[in-house]
């Protein structure tokens, strides 16, 4: 067991902007990008409407977010969003600020779409369009650029067109309708649905209307007037809102207060307490305030059964000595924009790492010792990426995971994210669960996936890494359908 350090706790960016649907900057591409850049040339002659709102965390003001809705000379909408705010993780104040702009023809179709956002380290921009039955992408992050694909039935919306789809209904209580929708986030699509649930009197006597939204795990709730412009958001599991203000309110954030900390908001409550959680190898726990079926049942290792949910750590040991590239599953292999595992630059620092291993056992070790010791352990809010870790040497359990899983599968080693919950007592003044992301790689025996923690520094994971979800980006912002809910009870630990 290697040394123990402070919980570093998942929390996405993708999460943040699942709440916000905000953004800033248009970007700029290079000579040699296919995309055309977002601009005002196209704009028609008419005044743009600007509208402000303050971003809150609980009843604290935290940002602002300003938003930019201009006609086109063709008859559709440019609709351009930037925001500004912060909170603090462990203590450490953290700013993001993000930028989005999307284009609508006259039939309030999506055309297309710019995002940037900034958060510590993190820099990532994305330019995409519609193109036939296709959404093509860019996306540049870590100094590379990135060209994506993704098919599609119908244009779908991004957060910043929202409005114009909208606008297209007849608002009243009880109206239902669905919107093909694209996160440019997470890379992940789907359809919207949204539902009139009530109805609200301004104080200038006008009719507003608050709208529940769903997107997979994902509901906020949204005041919006019957032109589709938003008054208030919601978002829920953290507290957060969105609140229509002028220009001199929203962007007067209090600099005096203690800033927000959204680990201690995502704390996830025991009832009991853990001895020694980092040396737990089996855990048994009542699952409260969801259904305990919510985590995968993958026996031995994670077992659900009723509401009681047990995980029975993999013991070094019991492992069998496999060769150490494994060829015969590619989807465990592969690249994404996440799992850089076929850069150069990954490929080479995975064959020093393990290029004389005896076998798959020692390999995917030496890779948590390396990832453990290189990482320097900070709080990030942003998408992790495994080649800007590399270079960057610092993250929290995203960017270890994201290394880490970017090294094993350019090393021929099966590995996939899971994310979920851990056990910490050394966060606040007494223990308890926090989200959390780490490695699984496949290592045979009884259990097949084994659970790593380059973070802590565990080979194998202890048993209070609870799985919620596996794979990447697109599949872990389902864990927002738990949180504010979750709680366990402690029936058994040794």
């Amino acid at each position: 067991m290697r040394g123990r350090v402070n919980l570093l706790v998942l929390v996405e960016a993708a999460a943040l902007a699942a709440f916000l649907v905000l953004s800033v900057q248009l970007l700029r591409g290079g000579e040699e990008s296919s995309m055309v850049a977002l601009s005002g040339e196209a704009l028609a002659a008419g005044p743009s409407q600007e509208r402000w709102t303050g971003i809150f965390f609980e009843d604290q003001h935290v940002g602002f977010a300003v938003t930019r809705v201009s006609p086109t000379a063709e008859g559709g909408q440019l609709f351009e969003q930037r925001s500004s705010f912060q909170f603090a993780t462990f203590g450490r104040l953290q700013e993001v600020v993000t930028a989005a702009a999307s284009l609508t023809d006259s039939e309030g179709r999506l055309q297309r779409f710019d995002f940037f956002m900034a958060a510590d380290q993190v820099r990532l921009s994305a330019r995409g369009e519609v193109r036939g039955r296709e959404i093509v992408m860019e996306v540049e992050q870590a100094g590379e650029t990135t060209s994506l694909s993704f098919p599609i039935d119908e244009p779908p919306h991004v957060g910043s067109s929202l409005e114009a789809a909208i606008q297209r209904v007849e608002l009243a209580e009880g109206v239902s309708f669905e919107v093909p929708y694209f996160d440019p986030v997470t890379m992940s699509q789907g359809t919207m649905a949204m539902e009139v649930v009530d109805t609200e009197i301004l104080e200038n006597g006008e009719e507003a209307f608050w709208v529940e939204r769903r997107f997979g795990e994902v509901q906020t709730r949204i005041l919006v007037t019957p032109a589709g412009e938003t008054l208030r958001e919601e978002g829920g599991a953290l507290g957060l809102s969105v609140v229509r203000m002028t220009a001199a309110e929203a962007m007067d954030v209090p600099a005096s207060d203690e800033p927000v900390d959204l680990i201690a908001l995502s704390a996830i409550p025991l009832k009991g307490r853990l001895p020694s959680p980092r040396s737990t190898r089996y855990l048994k726990l009542q699952v409260l305030g969801i259904e305990a079926g919510r985590f995968p049942h993958e026996p031995p290792l994670q077992s659900v059964e009723g509401e009681t949910l047990t995980v029975d750590a993999a013991l070094v040991e019991a492992l069998p000595e496999l060769p150490v590239a494994d060829r015969s599953e590619p989807e465990w292999l592969a690249g994404t924009f996440t799992i850089q595992a076929s850069h150069p630059d990954i490929v080479e620092k995975a064959t020093e790492l393990v290029g004389d291993a005896p076998h798959r056992r020692a390999a995917a070790e030496r890779l948590v010792d390396f990832v453990y010791d290189y990482v320097e352990k900070v709080p990030s809010v942003g998408v992790p990426n495994g080649l800007e870790v590399l270079r960057s040497a610092r993250g929290d359990c995203n960017e270890h995971t994201a290394l880490y899983v970017s090294l094993a599968r350019a090393a021929g080693i099966p590995a996939r994210i899971a994310a979920g919950v851990v056990y910490s007592d050394r966060v606040g003044e007494r223990g308890a669960f926090y989200y959390h992301a780490w490695p699984e790689v496949r290592l045979g025996g009884p259990t097949d996936w084994v659970p790593v923690d380059p973070t802590f520094g565990q080979f194998p994971a202890d048993a209070t890494h609870l799985k919620l979800v596996e794979g990447d980006l697109d599949r872990q912002v389902e864990i927002m359908g738990v949180m504010g809910r979750l709680g366990f009870e402690l029936l058994e630990s040794r």
